[in-house]
């Protein structure tokens, strides 16, 4: 037998490398598809240990110690095989809608990728069953070698990228046969080693991460004239940057501005959201700015200065009047801080969500963007930022665009948009200052009514009283976005005169604003029906508010902490509406989360193979009687262990999207 100490270092590498290559292989995902997959890896991971226990109980014979190598050796081959076969697999979520053999390659997916868990899983089952007395120490070794395999992969992501971080991984596993085997296992494991490592220095392209060709960057790259220019990596995400024609960030730009744009360079995170960093010039060049819905709460509280010269990077000239502080969460490239800089705000506070983000832009883009994330800038949730800060602001500014509209996953948490967060931005605004929420119009409208509702709901319990909500809410909207502004105190008349001043000299269409008739809205880029205004005026009329989203074909009622679903917005009942409003296709249903009945009736199936072959098939072998499982004893066994696993997974989902909120980030 292989001594003790050898086979606890063993367990320590490959609990290591086994939990390092699931966490990778949620990078590997979100870049690869989107992150909203990454929750299939805890399921993989699960089928592939719990298939380990099923042939460990059909064939005894692999329970010999003396295998451990060997099962060190395929962990370590199987890690960078599977990656390299799934990342050759035809599957792509987008193509579900019209390719049926999409669900058949999720399959071929989970099985392929369960393969080095299985091996992880013989390990430590045989270690456990042939060292029974000394089970502490083995499960220590194993959770000792996760937690430290868990953070390692973290820096590893960092230097190198998920793609070449599995090979890394790969060699930790045949090190781990490398010390457990003999002569030739060590000679093999040696060789396999020095293969992966020099195919990393060699053939970097062979290795590459394939990305969706339906994906933002993709896309962008395609254009005439494309250039990619560079790839960065944190354990958090990857930015790519770019030029490219399809990068022309100027969200619901008004039709009246006519001149061209400034240079912009695109970026995207993990492959699909795309924005831009704009070059800051003088005021001439970025007098698109004052053409942009977004521009609407500082025309309201401080019109833009008249032309002149800039006066330094990162702020224009300060001889004239300036007011106010800004705070802009999740500012991306920057425009909206431009904007700020642009109507002459006093201080502009920046709270991005990607550190990442704001390394790449300092470091490559400081001045072509006018220093600005240069100072006064941080990194991390912004409602978090707030809480801890005793600052309070005449706008908060939040931009849900990048430079193309897109849905967001359904069942994804996003903890910027609930009661709770919309209640810590009104809080730390001034007594007149104002929330300003921009984003794309992406029909059926949905995403604008739960914020309403969200906001309404948030303001009931910040204490103003639900008669007056609609003196405290406008919003405009151009050919392609939104505008939504909230205050915690009532307009006066001179901002919706502002408002309607703006809306008109932009042609921008009202949405409402306090005291509107319906002849104010609708007026320059027609609806069919005035949509916008009716659901807006019956969600904030107390009396219609309930009917009204009861009623709704979608669900827009308010989110919560406890129920961070914000983009869920499904109601099973009105499921064959909204597939007929949907234009009969199938895309909606799988952006709402509804391709995980096809990966739980997979995974289902074959869990219930794993489970039910252990507890039908006899073993043959010279037992007593009365320490023989008989087959009713064994299906009993089942139901327990069933709850068991049930329980665990519920705690750890709901433990893992707590974990979300206090450490912002899920990887």
């Amino acid at each position: 037998m292989t001594k003790h100490p050898k086979i606890f270092f063993v367990i320590f590498l490959c609990s290591s490398s086994s939990l390092a290559y699931e966490i990778a292989l949620t990078r590997i995902f979100s870049i690869f598809l989107w992150y909203h997959f990454a929750f299939m890896i805890i399921s993989i991971a699960m089928l592939g240990i719990g298939a380990s226990g099923t042939v460990l109980s059909l064939y005894t014979p692999l329970k010999n110690p003396s295998k451990i190598g060997i099962y060190s050796l395929l962990l370590g081959i199987s890690i960078s095989i599977t990656y390299i076969v799934s990342n050759h697999i035809p599957f792509d979520p987008v193509r579900l809608s019209w390719d049926r053999m999409q669900f058949f390659y999720i399959g071929i997916y989970c099985i392929t990728l369960s393969i080095p868990f299985f091996f992880t899983g013989l390990i430590v089952a045989v270690a456990f069953s042939s060292m029974s007395e000394k089970s502490g120490l083995v499960y220590s070794a194993d959770l000792i070698g996760a937690g430290i395999g868990s953070i390692g992969v973290l820096y590893f992501m960092t230097m190198a990228g998920p793609d070449k971080t599995v090979f890394i991984i790969s060699s930790i596993a045949l090190s781990a046969a490398f010390i457990s085997g003999g002569k030739s296992l060590k000679i093999i494991s040696l060789t396999l080693m020095l293969l992966t490592l020099s195919l990393l220095v060699f053939h970097p392209a062979f290795v590459k991460l394939r990305m969706s060709p339906y994906k933002g960057l993709q896309i962008a790259l395609r254009y005439p004239g494309a250039e990619h220019l560079k790839t960065y990596y944190s354990p958090f995400s990857r930015i790519d940057t770019f030029k490219s024609p399809a990068v022309r960030f100027a969200p619901g730009l008004s039709l009246r501005y006519l001149d061209t744009l400034p240079e912009q360079i695109g970026f995207s995170i993990d492959g699909g959201e795309i924005n831009a960093v704009t070059a800051f010039g003088d005021r001439a060049s970025l007098e698109f700015l004052k053409y942009l819905p977004s521009a609407l709460p500082y025309e309201i509280s401080n019109p833009p200065l008249p032309p002149f010269s800039k006066g330094g990077v990162g702020g224009f000239s300060d001889n004239l009047n300036k007011k106010g502080d800004v705070l802009i969460l999740d500012s991306k490239g920057g425009l909206q801080s431009l904007i700020a800089e642009y109507y002459g705000a006093l201080n502009t506070y920046k709270v991005e969500s990607n550190p990442l983000l704001i390394k790449v832009i300092q470091k490559d883009f400081n001045v072509f963007s006018g220093g600005i994330y240069s100072q006064n800038s941080w990194s991390g949730l912004g409602r978090s930022w707030l809480k801890y800060s005793d600052k309070h602001f005449d706008i908060i500014d939040i931009p849900m665009i990048g430079t193309a509209p897109s849905g967001s996953f359904g069942i994804s948490e996003d903890y910027r948009f609930t009661v709770e967060a919309f209640k810590e931005y009104l809080t730390h605004l001034k007594h007149d200052g104002i929330l300003s929420i921009n984003l794309f119009i992406l029909p059926p409208q949905r995403i604008e009514l739960r914020i309403l509702n969200t906001a309404i709901k948030a303001m009931e319990e910040l204490g103003i009283k639900d008669n007056d909500i609609e003196k405290h809410i406008a919003a405009i909207r151009s050919w392609g976005s939104i505008c939504i502004l909230m205050k915690k105190s009532p307009f006066t008349s001179s901002e919706i005169e502002a408002i309607k001043r703006f809306s008109k000299d932009k042609r921008f269409d009202l949405i409402y604003c306090p005291g509107i008739k319906e002849g104010e809205t609708n007026i320059y880029v027609r609806m069919p029906s005035n949509e916008y205004f009716t659901a807006f005026k019956n969600i904030l009329n107390p009396e219609t508010r309930e009917r009204f989203t009861n009623t709704y074909i979608f669900d827009v009622m308010p989110v919560r902490d406890d129920n961070p679903f914000f983009h869920y917005y499904l109601k099973l009942k009105n499921i064959s509406t909204i597939y007929k409003i949907m234009g009969e296709k199938w895309q909606y249903f799988i952006e709402e989360g509804y391709i995980l009945p096809a990966v739980f009736i997979q995974v289902l199936f074959l869990s219930l193979i794993l489970m039910v072959l252990p507890a039908t098939t006899r073993v043959k072998a010279k037992v007593d009687k009365k320490d023989n499982l008989n087959l009713s004893f064994g299906l009993n066994l089942l139901p327990y262990f069933a709850f068991l696993g049930t329980g665990f997974m519920f705690v750890e989902v709901s433990m893992v999207q707590r974990m979300i909120f206090l450490l912002e980030n899920p990887s």
